[in-house]
């Protein structure tokens, strides 16, 4: 039998545990001997000290094993699925998986809740009335067959050690760890059953890996960890030193998912990302044989509306209202106040400090300080100018969504505080910076 203070004491001293011992702290996860504060001990014994790889794949498949894994071998299609390591405005997944799904592929999707400063796919999804992130899993395996995706938030029998971990991690300053990040990512990703993952390693100021040598490092942890589980895998890395498209805040995200999805409006740099990642998904689901035909595909199912009606579906399916689109401003929570950011000068925006405007929204009650706090789905920032933009004095930067004037005009003032405004800027960052695997 191992002491739980025994476990943390060798990894607090540099050793590598061996399989016995990390099977045991994931057991005490799942099971309650680990109490929080040793649970917290020992991420921050992870993140000080490190993992190497075989602690690593170890801790990965304990946490799988803690919980439920699924079968998909009744689908007459490619298994396939994204992840994020997370950022501000990434509302990625939405529009790539009703892509991927739209062409043939098969997107179970199970998602995490905001972490730190940045947003969660499944607070977005909740901002929607009716709609249910955590279906039975019958129900998730018929919604995945019929709709071709279905994105739920992580269950009791998913993962249950790794759902406990994440949420102490949050709390805990333990967020940027490369093996825990790892871990936490494919033990949800193996207990889903894929055939094909790509990863979005973020990187930059409002990513939890602030330079490329650390994104490096994490997307080969996670493609020589998840392909060694044998599920072929990719990272692309991409930019964070900027909001992801024109939103950061929940029910505001789902606002430009739905007008991007419906062609309203595709903001430059989210709509390469969302295209790159999907011609992965295509390309190493077999739905498509070259990188040209890809591109097609994900044009296609834009241009002919098959994929706003994979998400329509998907959405109306789990519970939510079945005129999403054509009525979203009757179904979202609207801020009680919506308040313009001015420019205070002329120039260019030449830098965002991206992960404080992700905590802006946090702070606006967008987000959670602690575990068991609530979310205010309306607030946030919209109409968000980029990194090149030109202003003049009392041009609007952003608008600010909040609960009351105090907020919003507090808050106005720190976002204006998170924009630099100079006279030129440098050349921009390539939004997707190379593909590892």
């Amino acid at each position: 039998m191992f002491i739980p203070q025994e476990i943390i004491r060798d990894k607090r001293d540099g050793n590598s545990l061996s399989k016995e011992q990390i099977d045991a702290f994931v057991d005490g996860l799942a099971h309650g001997s680990f109490n929080d504060a040793q649970v917290g001990a020992m991420a921050m014994a992870i993140i000080l000290k490190g993992m190497n790889v075989e602690e690593t794949v170890n801790l990965t498949l304990a946490m799988k094993d803690s919980g439920h894994s699924f079968n998909w071998d009744h689908l007459n299609g490619p298994v396939v699925d994204k992840h994020s390591t997370g950022g501000v405005g990434d509302k990625v997944s939405f529009m790539l998986a009703s892509i991927v799904a739209a062409n043939g592929g098969y997107v179970p999707m199970i998602s995490g809740r905001g972490l730190g400063h940045t947003g969660g796919t499944v607070d977005k999804l909740e901002s929607i009335p009716g709609f249910d992130v955590q279906p039975s899993e019958e129900k998730f395996k018929q919604l995945v067959k019929d709709v071709g995706v279905a994105i739920i938030g992580q269950t009791s029998n998913i993962a249950p050690a790794d759902k406990r971990l994440y949420g102490i991690r949050d709390i805990t300053a333990t967020v940027d760890s490369i093996p825990l990040i790892t871990a936490s990512i494919l033990s949800k990703k193996l207990a889903a059953g894929l055939d094909t993952l790509v990863m979005d390693v973020k990187v930059g100021n409002g990513a939890m890996m602030q330079n490329m040598d650390e994104a490096v490092a994490l997307a080969n942890s996670i493609v020589s960890v998840a392909n060694g589980a044998g599920v072929t895998t990719k990272a692309l890395i991409t930019d964070m030193n900027q909001v992801l498209g024109l939103s950061a805040g929940n029910a505001l995200e789902i606002v430009e998912t739905l007008d991007y999805l419906s062609g309203k409006y595709r903001e430059a740099r989210l709509h390469n990302i969302v295209t790159e990642l999907a011609v992965v998904m295509l390309l190493d689901g077999k739905l498509a044989k070259h990188k040209e035909q890809a591109l097609d595909m994900v044009e296609q199912v834009l241009d002919n509306g098959k994929a706003a009606e994979v998400f329509a579906n998907m959405i109306s399916a789990m519970g939510g209202p079945a005129h999403l689109f054509e009525r979203h401003q009757a179904y979202l929570p609207k801020a009680n106040v919506i308040a313009d950011v001015t420019s205070d000068e002329d120039g260019v925006i030449s830098s965002m400090q991206t992960r404080d405007i992700g905590m802006l929204v946090v702070g606006l009650g967008g987000g959670r300080i602690s575990n068991d706090q609530s979310v205010d789905h309306s607030v946030g920032f919209d109409q968000i100018l980029p990194i090149g933009a030109k202003v003049s004095k009392g041009d609007v930067l952003a608008r600010v969504h909040a609960k009351d004037e105090d907020d919003a005009k507090a808050f106005a003032q720190k976002y204006r505080q998170a924009i630099k405004v100079s006279a030129s800027v440098d050349e921009l960052n390539p939004t997707v910076y190379k593909v590892i695997g």
